[in-house]
């Protein structure tokens, strides 16, 4: 059996073939290893995927046992920093399961050089995100991911050409980019970079009335632009706002679009796990270094 685990803004995951369940990233804090006997007997594991905060110090799907300082440069940074999702990587990595951490996308990742005009572009859950997508939809596919945070994936041939990272583009529900009124508050002391980030979604800049159709608006954008790169592909979304902006996505871009639930990233995380354990050398471009 293989096990995924998405770490997402407000919740972990977890997944095996056909049962899941979560806990609150608070919740998390207190996770020990044997509760993946929720899903199946420990000795039945042959694989484990598990994301870690932004994934900016790995480029590859990596063994857990290689990876130094979690595979992130530092915890500091854009995010919410709770310290469930770090007890989580910590319980897999003394568990002696098989695990391998996957990376998030920066200017080590084998993306579009044009993205890394940007530091980061996406952290490590989306990679499960698009990795489901691309199983279902082919391999030609935009994955828009819109919750707390949005982001926005292209995959062509199979392959990761790039992303548009929470903190560049369009808004969430709780994040977003920092606008002149953000970076003003920042610069007279009023507040943090960091808090200024968590607090420029759509939540605390609209009116209720406003909000879903905003995050459609600028999550069909995203979508958009990444068409520009691939006419031909496929459109999808995915996280809690997917199921409210699907109808306004759909008519800015003028076609259908595949929805999928708050489990896709752990699902996509259990065929990486299934995949890369059976022996698959690369995962989307990103190579494995088992």
């Amino acid at each position: 059996m293989y096990i995924g685990i998405d770490h997402g803004t407000t919740a972990m995951r977890f997944a095996c073939d056909g049962t899941e369940f979560k806990i609150s990233r608070e919740e998390a804090r207190g996770f020990r290893y044997q509760d993946l006997e929720r899903l199946c007997p420990l000795s039945e594991i042959e694989g484990v995927a598990v994301c870690y905060s932004m994934g900016d110090n790995i480029s590859a799907i990596t063994n857990i046992r290689k990876v130094r300082n979690r595979g992130v440069i530092s915890r500091d940074g854009a995010g919410k920093h709770i310290g469930g999702g770090t007890r989580v990587f910590d319980e897999i990595a003394r568990s002696g399961l098989p695990a391998v951490v996957i990376p998030g996308l920066h200017r080590g990742s084998p993306t579009d050089p044009r993205f890394k005009a940007y530091s980061h572009q996406a952290s490590p859950e989306k990679i499960g995100i698009l990795y489901e997508a691309t199983h279902d939809l082919g391999g030609d596919v935009v994955v828009c991911d819109a919750s707390s945070n949005t982001v926005t994936l292209l995959a062509s041939g199979c392959r990761i050409v790039g992303a548009f990272d929470a903190c560049i583009f369009a808004p969430g529900t709780r994040h977003g980019a920092l606008d002149v009124d953000a970076i003003r508050r920042v610069d007279r002391g009023e507040s943090t970079a960091n808090e200024a980030f968590l607090t420029a979604g759509v939540d605390y800049t609209l009116p209720p009335e406003e909000r879903t159709e905003a995050i459609a608006m600028f999550a069909a954008m995203e979508c958009a632009a990444m068409l520009l790169l691939n006419p031909e592909a496929r459109v999808a979304l995915a996280g809690s706002m997917a199921p409210a902006i699907a109808p306004g996505v759909e008519k800015l871009l003028l076609q259908k679009v595949t929805v999928y639930d708050e489990w896709c990233a752990a699902r996509g995380l259990v065929k990486i796990a299934r995949d890369v354990f059976r022996g698959k050398t690369g995962i989307l471009g990103l190579p494995v270094d088992l």
